[in-house]
This record gives C-alpha cells, sequence and structure tokens, in this order.
C-alpha cells in the first residue's frame, strides 16, 4: 500500500456552539445551523502526481472526511478553467510557471495549466467523502481573470454569488479547509471577513504552496484581519 492509500485507508474515524471546558479540558464548539464547513479546492490537480501538486496535499482529505458529518453545511470549490487561461505561462510566450506579470487586474503568477474543465485533473479528489455537501461552486472559469476566491474573481469586482447565497441561508460562520492555505484559502478567508461573515481556517486539514514565503504573509494577513487559527481537534465530533 502506497503513503497516499495509507493515509486514505484512515477515513472517517477539528463550530459554532461552545461546550463548556472542565478542569483541564480545552473547550470545542460545535457546529450548528450558522455554520458552514467549506472545502476549497480539494482536486486531482493539487495533490500527488497532479498538474500542480501542493506538497503532502492529499493530507488534507482524511482530516476533511472526519470533519465533515459535524457540519448541517458544507460547501465545496472547484477550480475550473478553460484551455489558454490567462493564468497559464503557456498563454504568454516567453514566459515560465512561477513568474509573475503584470495585468489588467493587477499582478498574476503564471501557473502551469491545471484544472482543465472537464479533465480528471480537475475533478474532486475521489477520496473525498463529503456526502453532505450542498453546493459546488465553480470558480476561474473566465478565460481573461484568475480566480482564488470564492468570493470574488481576481479583478476584485466580478463575483461569484456565494455571498448572496450564504446570507439567504442564514450562514454567518465559515470554516475552511483545503488547498491551498497561501491561495485559494486565504483569499476566500479574506474576503469572508470583508463581507462581515465570522471565519475560522482549520490549519490541519489545508496545505500551502508557499512561494517565496506566501504560507507566512498570508497567515499574517488573515490574522491581521481577524480570520481564526484553529485546528481539527478544536471542533466537537459528537
Amino acid at each position: 500500500m502506497d503513503r497516499r492509500s495509507a493515509l486514505r485507508s484512515l477515513g472517517a474515524l477539528g463550530f459554532c456552539t461552545v461546550v463548556p471546558a472542565w478542569s483541564g479540558v480545552i473547550a470545542k464548539v460545535k457546529p450548528d445551523a450558522a455554520c458552514a464547513l467549506m472545502v476549497i479546492d480539494v482536486q486531482n490537480c493539487f495533490v500527488s502526481g497532479g498538474t500542480l501538486a501542493v506538497a503532502h496535499g492529499e493530507d488534507v482529505v482524511p482530516v476533511i472526511n472526519r470533519l465533515a458529518p459535524a457540519f448541517q453545511n458544507v460547501l465545496m470549490t472547484q477550480d475550473w478553467h478553460p484551455a489558454s487561461h490567462v493564468s497559464f505561462a503557456s498563454s504568454h510566450p516567453g514566459r515560465k510557471p512561477f513568474e509573475t506579470i503584470r495585468l489588467s487586474y493587477g499582478n498574476q503568477v503564471l501557473w502551469p495549466d491545471h484544472c482543465l474543465q472537464g479533465t480528471a485533473d480537475a475533478s474532486l479528489d475521489p477520496d473525498l467523502h463529503v456526502t453532505r455537501a450542498q453546493l459546488i461552486l465553480r470558480k476561474g472559469f473566465h478565460k481573461d481573470i484568475d480566480s482564488y476566491s470564492a468570493f470574488k474573481e481576481a479583478d476584485r469586482t466580478t463575483a461569484t454569488g456565494l455571498e448572496a447565497y450564504l446570507r439567504q441561508r442564514g450562514i454567518a460562520r465559515l470554516f475552511l479547509t483545503g488547498l491551498a492555505t497561501d491561495y485559494c484559502v486565504a483569499w476566500t478567508a479574506l474576503d469572508a471577513r470583508a463581507a462581515g461573515f465570522e471565519c475560522s481556517v482549520i490549519e490541519d486539514a489545508c496545505r500551502g504552496i508557499d512561494l517565496h514565503g506566501s504560507l507566512a504573509a498570508a497567515w499574517k494577513r488573515m490574522q491581521s484581519e481577524g480570520v481564526k487559527r484553529i485546528q481539527s481537534s478544536d471542533i466537537d465530533l459528537a
């Protein structure tokens, strides 16, 4: 059995109503109807063997599988790019992946071709067992705009509709998991706070790219904006 399969075999073995803490016991928070678990871009692309693999990206899967049953509301996102997307280095002659260029909406990191619409690379990780997911939001499908956040495209004006969906359903508190911590997770968390939602990032249910110090910078920015940094063990799974 390979390392990835071994991790997955752990399977289904981490908030909103506070559970009282007794002596020596750390208080946990139990999710209620106003809470949602968000699973950001846990796709074949971003785990081992994918076109833009995040180191140890597959490690988030068993953690998310444990967390999901504790939440009444679960939402997922999926990177979903057309061919020749503006974020691909291959769309800019002479450029290489991970270079940064200036586009009309600001700085853009150039990525390898990834998450092409309809391909296995763009599919959700098959080992995710998140049967309670009520919404899969696809992003990055506009050819000339990249998209990290689940709330707004990278031009910072084109909305995805997520904010309206959450408000319509009375969801006020978000708990983020997935890939990658310093890009799509962080951008989603910051936009959640800007829109007035409470937001926590479950650190051990995420993995980062850490391009030129981007991971530490992302955590610093998130915490400065009131995003909570928690662990899966902080969530009452009962």
